[in-house]
């Protein structure tokens, strides 16, 4: 199978980097140079995937998921709604960086190999990077967990970051996942530095009535989630112009998670404690916050992109012609560059107000 939007989003952004904005980006992230060098290793090296990983794993053909995927591990979280550690899956930095590192969240039922196109790219410039799979869904170990509610996500988020990450993030949300980050902004504003939100749903009422739905009759709906023609369906609807193969592939990727014999019970508590409802949230975001919107997503508009942004209190936003839902996905370069610059930006700024102001003498 051929990946060519993505390969040449992947050739045109070592172009990019290297005739216009390499300069720039080895300045504020020096590390730049090794880490393109460490990836380019890791590419040749043959795909070994953890253990815990389905074995279904093995017939995924993306080659940007198979090598991100040898790289997903579990942490051990203490959270308090659990006796026992929960072996927590993400996708850990290669480097360190001077600069906060960037964590990437994922959007509804999904985990981290969402970000298989970008997150390499983010890497390559040098940026300090991680991929974090949301409670209840990716690839954590869920085998003795009860509830997976919206206090529950974020008070896990939260303990993982507090014993992993331990510094101010440049969070990023795609979708559902932007609300996750708005969640979690608004509660822990100590530990998000500034915001990215993709295409983000922030306007849902939560799961609505999905949430006075009888137990049995939640089970049957979830059930019906993890179908293979509904999920092809909306991989076709969220993407623009995508491949029949391509698309199988992405689902099979997508649906992997599924797998594991805890997913229904995780989903389930989802839908029943009434999913995120952040649209009161929004106005008390403080973090600076990059607005990114496929131009063509045809599962939310972008006319509520326009309202975000009136909405936000400090925020840009940018639009990416020709794309859909996901742009991290399908405008892998874009999305790329897009975050690049707007932590380039914020780093100059806060190096301008640290800098000593001349004192003039008259």
């Amino acid at each position: 199978m051929e990946y060519p939007c993505v390969a040449n989003s992947i050739r045109g952004w070592r172009k990019m980097l290297t005739l216009t904005s390499a300069s720039s980006a080895l300045t504020l992230f020096p590390e730049c140079k090794t880490q393109r060098r460490r990836f380019a290793i890791s590419a040749a090296a043959d795909d070994k995937f953890p253990s815990f990983l389905p074995k279904q794993m093995e017939e995924i053909k993306d080659p940007f998921a198979r090598k991100l995927a040898t790289r997903i591990e579990r942490l051990p979280v203490n959270v308090s709604f659990s006796e026992k550690s929960i072996m927590s899956s993400c996708v850990k930095p290669l480097i360190q960086s001077n600069q906060n590192p960037v964590v990437l969240l994922h959007s509804f039922d999904s985990s981290c190999l969402e970000w298989r196109y970008t997150f390499p790219l983010l890497e390559e410039a040098g940026l300090e990077t991680w991929a974090i799979d949301i409670l209840g869904w990716g690839f954590s170990n869920l085998e003795r967990i009860k509830s997976c509610d919206v206090a529950s996500k974020r008070g896990h988020f939260y303990q993982l970051w507090k014993s992993y990450i331990k510094r101010p993030m440049t969070l990023v949300g795609p979708s559902l996942g932007a609300a996750v980050a708005v969640d979690f902004a608004v509660n822990h504003p100590e530990a998000v530095e500034n915001l990215v939100l993709i295409d983000a749903s922030v306007y849902a009422e939560g799961t609505g009535n999905l949430a006075k739905l009888p137990r049995a009759v939640a089970y049957a709906g979830v059930s019906i989630l993890k179908s293979f023609p509904l999920r092809l369906y909306t991989t076709f609807l969220a993407f623009k112009g995508v491949s029949f193969d391509t698309g199988l592939d992405w689902v099979n990727i997508g649906k992997l998670h599924c797998l594991y014999p805890w997913w229904e019970d995780a989903t389930v508590s989802f839908m029943i404690s009434g999913g995120y409802n952040v649209s009161r949230q929004i106005d008390q975001v403080m973090q600076k916050t990059l607005i990114i919107w496929g131009e063509d997503d045809q599962i939310i508009s972008n006319k509520l992109a326009v309202r975000l942004h009136c909405e936000l209190p400090n925020s840009i936003i940018r639009q990416i012609p020709d794309c859909g839902h996901l742009p991290h996905v399908e405008k892998p370069d874009s999305a790329a560059r897009l975050i690049l610059e707007f932590m380039q930006n914020h780093s100059c700024q806060k190096k301008a107000q640290l800098a000593p102001t001349e004192e003039v003498v008259y």
